[in-house]
């Protein structure tokens, strides 16, 4: 509500799940709704921490250690359901989860191997989602 009231658009945090993401999109549309703003002209973003492998347990245990390390120095851990990780089909998957909770921009977010994980993300992910 304070991003529609105050602001020009929403970002999803990347410590939020897509779940948690949806239901602040739909806080959002209400909100814009109640203060008869125009969607089109409030954009929604989502932080996406994500990890690319072709083997999806060491993708989910990379992200996780790498949000532990994160996370940790305010006292928070385990949140590796935050992120978006495994093969590139399972990404391809999960970034859709996000944009059908109502991004309309991502921002990836590699948390190791950033070139390594920008390359793959432009050659094996991006282009599946149209």
């Amino acid at each position: 509500q304070r991003a529609v009231r105050l602001g020009d658009g929403f970002f999803g945090a990347g410590s939020a799940t897509t779940a948690q993401f949806a239901e602040h999109v739909r806080i959002v549309r209400k909100a814009l709704a109640d203060q008869q703003r125009d969607p089109a002209t409030f954009p929604i973003a989502k932080r996406i921490y994500i990890a690319v492998d072709d083997d999806a347990t060491r993708a989910h245990d990379r992200i996780a250690a790498s949000l532990d390390d994160l996370y940790g120095y305010f006292g928070l851990s385990g949140l590796a359901p935050v992120a978006v990780a495994g093969t590139p089909d399972d990404c391809v998957r999960g970034v859709r989860e996000v944009i059908d909770a109502g991004a309309e921009l991502v921002l990836f977010s590699p948390m190791s191997g950033e070139a390594e994980q920008m390359e793959r993300l432009a050659a094996e992910v991006i282009p599946q989602l149209g």
